[in-house]
């Protein structure tokens, strides 16, 4: 599947910093594939009329099992304040059980660089699955 573009539900305030999340999601088997892949599009939907988000964006490998989330947010607490509210709250409680590995990672950036690059993302991911790993598998 293509990759959903960088959506931007909110305009970001000029000179201003953006808290940016990053995430890769492993599902432990192909049957959960389609499960995995129907909720998190209902998690896109949430995030694009989300208060304080700012951008997101999706890509799915389903032959890999494996999915990325990036997004952009006003501050942490409107990134948690999506994540506590339905339908992602009871999403991703629902999926817990399909999951074998994931992995977040956060950090700020000015407003101006977004869009975020996925290349960007993608290596700061790969840098905290290697923490984590360091860590025992935190994250896991």
């Amino acid at each position: 599947m293509p990759t959903l573009p960088w959506t931007i539900p909110n305009p970001a305030t000029p000179n201003t910093r953006a808290f940016v999340m990053a995430s890769r999601f492993e599902v432990r088997s192909f049957a959960d594939v389609p499960r995995f892949f129907l909720k998190s599009l209902s998690a896109w939907r949430q995030v694009r009329s989300a208060p304080g988000a700012l951008g997101a964006s999706l890509i799915a490998q389903p032959l890999k099992r494996t999915f990325f989330t990036l997004s952009a947010w006003e501050g942490r607490d409107a990134l948690y304040a999506y994540a506590k509210a339905e339908p992602h709250r009871s999403i991703m409680n629902g999926l817990r059980s399909t999951m074998r590995d994931s992995t977040f990672t956060f950090w700020e950036a000015p407003v101006e660089e977004l869009p975020i690059a996925w290349e960007n993302a993608k290596r700061r991911l790969a840098e905290q699955a290697r923490l984590d790993s360091a860590r025992g598998g935190a994250g896991r």
